[in-house]
């Protein structure tokens, strides 16, 4: 008994030894191994699928039930020539911030509509009828979750941040920085409970799909399920290191930002009245603090990986993607092929024009 019961131990500690030598050379390697090429594209995991976004159109590819997979793709309003000033410094931030909630809302719509549809649906006026109606799901949905978002990591919060420090105006900077590692916590919490979920997962592995792929074209190999499956499941520009950079950014911003100065000026009192002030300073700011924030992780961090600094910045977002990217099967690293190559098409065509 004693013997088997030290064995079980022994394979465990084994196992968990294997899992973080696998998890901090998928981080080593996503540094080391970051490609020449430094593209642009960037995606997001859908509902069995993937959302590709380029510089002049955004691709959606899913897995229907039959195994099949569907594509289509839309072009990008920022990628129009008259709308280049939309990439601007950090007016591109903002625009990348806010186009992606809307393509990301969108696309997770095509992929519902896809994912989980009937073989042959959509071809008679009851598909129309429940697109539709998925439609205005999907609006109501986006318009929910913005709600929520905005309650969950900034009013939330901002509220136990003024039960603990007290008020805002009598201790700012502590008042800050509570409020912002309270915000990263609800985020990471947040994250890994959705994580246990079976779909999530699968949509992680669909993430870790993403990066794969975009590694195995930034190193100049062709497209395929095997080249991709090689590269590590960590990126140094996803997403994920963005999110948590604008949550410590912001910090920084709201810590220099002169609201106790309206505060006086409009003569705020304590109380409620005061606390909703400083809740809306906070959601006016977050496309400013968007864009620094991709000025910082995606053009300069993302553009110089060895960087020491660099480094040290990603950090916090590098370990974050151990949670929200799996990986992925061959079937998830197709789709992903599938919505790149529509992009990368479409980029060829207009270099060529």
């Amino acid at each position: 008994m004693f013997v088997a019961v030290r064995a079980s131990r022994t394979a465990i500690g084994g196992y968990h030894s294997s899992m973080f030598q696998k998890q901090n050379s998928d981080l080593k390697r996503a540094f080391s191994e970051d490609g020449a090429l430094k593209t642009h594209v960037g995606g997001q995991a859908l509902i069995e699928g993937i959302m590709m976004r380029g510089k002049y159109n955004w691709a959606v590819a899913v897995r229907e039930p039959d195994q099949h997979i569907y594509t289509e793709e839309h072009d990008l309003k920022s990628g129009l020539p008259k709308n280049g000033w939309l990439r601007a410094p950090v007016v591109r931030g903002v625009t990348a911030f806010i186009e992606s909630l809307m393509l990301g809302y969108k696309a997770l719509e095509i992929a519902a509509l896809h994912a989980f549809a009937e073989e042959g649906e959509g071809q008679d006026q009851d598909a129309e009828d429940g697109a539709e109606f998925g439609h205005k799901e999907m609006v109501f949905s986006m318009v929910l979750g913005l709600t929520l978002g905005i309650a969950l990591f900034i009013v939330v919060p901002a509220v136990v941040t003024n039960l603990l420090v007290g008020e805002y105006d009598k201790a700012t900077l502590a008042w800050n920085v509570v409020d912002g590692l309270l915000r990263v916590a609800v985020f990471v919490f947040y994250i890994w409970l959705i994580g246990r979920m079976k779909d999530i997962q699968r949509m992680f592995g669909y993430h870790g799909a993403e990066h794969k792929t975009i590694h195995c074209y930034e190193h100049g190999l062709p497209l395929t399920p095997e080249n991709a499956r090689s590269f590590p499941r960590l990126h140094v520009r996803c997403g994920t290191a963005f999110l948590i950079m604008v949550m410590i950014i912001a910090i920084l911003v709201y810590v220099i930002t002169p609201s106790i100065a309206l505060i006086e000026v409009w003569g705020v009192p304590d109380g409620a009245l005061k606390l909703l002030l400083v809740i809306a300073i906070r959601i006016l700011l977050m496309p400013l603090i968007a864009g620094v924030t991709y000025e910082i992780t995606v053009k300069w961090a993302g553009s110089h990986p060895d960087n020491p600094i660099v480094k040290v910045v990603l950090w916090p977002g590098m370990q974050m993607q151990y949670l929200t990217t799996r990986e992925p099967d061959d079937g998830q690293i197709e789709c992903a092929i599938a919505a790149m190559q529509l992009v990368l098409e479409r980029e060829r065509a207009e270099e060529a024009a």
